[in-house]
C-alpha cells in the first residue's frame, strides 16, 4: 500500500459561512494530521491493484464513496481500526478511530488558510493551478508553492472531498468538495468556496486528501455532529422558490 507523507497541525479555530442559512459559526479544532498533497493516482492505483497513468497527478474521477473506502484500505493495511463503517451505501463515521478518514470541512479550510484571512494564502499564480494558467487536465502534485502548514494544492488542480454533507435540506446526501480546480476563474478558488455532489458521482476535476485523528464522540467531532447533520435536513414549510423536492 502507498505510503501518504501527513502534516501535523495544532489545535485551534476557524470561523465557517453557510450562504443560505446566512450563518457564520467558528469552530474549535483539536490537532489532527493531514495530507501535504493530495491522494495521487499512483497512491490509488496501488491500492486497487492498477496501474496509474499519469502516478504524480492527483487521483480525479473518484467518487466519495469510493474514496471512503480507500480510507478503510489504507486503516486496515497499517493496522488502524476503520474509521468509517457501511450500511449499504449508507455510511457512518466513527469519530474515535484513529484511522484514515477524510477531513472535516472545518478541517479542511483551517488547514487550507495556514492562519490566512483572505480568500487566498498567497498570490493566486503563485499557489494554485487555475483557468489562469490555460491548462487541460490536473498538473503532477506540488509544483506551486506550499501554504504555512506546508500543504500543496489546497486551492486549484482539484477539488477536494470533505466528510461532510453540503446542504441535507436541499441536496439530500450531496457531499462537500473544495479549494477550486484547473478549470475554474478565481471567484471558485478560493479558501471559503463550498460545493459538492451525490457520494457516488466522479467528475474529473474532483480528488481528495487524507487526515487522521481520532476523538472523544463517535458522534460529533472536528466541526461536525450527526446531530447537526439531522437538525439541518429539517425545514418546514413551503419549499423555497428554485427547491425541487428531496429524493
Amino acid at each position: 500500500m502507498p505510503d501518504l507523507e501527513l502534516a501535523s497541525l495544532p489545535g485551534g479555530s476557524v470561523t465557517l459561512h453557510d450562504a443560505r442559512r446566512k450563518v457564520r459559526w467558528t469552530v474549535e479544532l483539536e490537532p489532527f494530521e493531514i495530507g501535504v498533497f493530495a491522494v495521487t493516482q499512483e497512491q490509488l492505483a496501488e491500492a486497487i491493484g492498477e496501474t496509474a497513468q499519469h502516478p504524480l497527478r492527483p487521483a480525479t474521477d473518484v467518487s466519495w464513496l469510493r474514496a471512503i473506502r480507500f480510507c478503510n484500505a489504507l486503516s486496515e493495511w497499517e493496522g488502524l481500526e476503520h474509521a468509517y463503517a457501511f450500511d449499504g451505501l449508507d455510511v457512518r463515521w466513527d469519530a474515535t478511530s484513529d484511522g484514515y478518514r477524510l477531513p472535516t470541512e472545518a478541517e479542511w479550510e483551517y488547514a487550507c488558510r495556514a492562519g490566512s484571512t483572505g480568500p487566498h494564502y498567497g498570490p493566486l499564480a503563485d499557489v494554485a493551478w487555475t483557468a489562469a494558467d490555460g491548462v487541460t487536465t490536473p498538473q503532477r502534485v506540488g509544483l506551486k508553492l506550499p501554504n504555512l502548514n506546508g500543504l500543496f494544492d489546497t486551492l486549484g488542480n482539484t477539488w477536494e472531498w470533505c466528510w461532510d454533507l453540503l446542504d441535507p435540506a436541499r441536496y439530500d446526501d450531496y457531499r462537500v468538495f473544495r479549494g477550486g480546480g484547473f478549470a475554474d476563474d478565481a471567484w471558485s478558488v478560493r479558501a471559503s468556496t463550498r460545493r459538492g455532489g451525490a457520494p457516488g458521482m466522479h467528475h474529473e476535476d474532483v480528488g481528495f486528501r487524507v487526515a487522521r485523528g481520532g476523538f472523544d464522540d463517535e458522534d460529533a467531532a472536528q466541526g461536525w455532529s450527526l446531530a447537526a447533520d439531522v437538525e439541518r435536513a429539517t425545514i418546514g414549510g413551503p419549499l423555497p422558490p428554485g427547491w425541487t423536492p428531496r429524493r
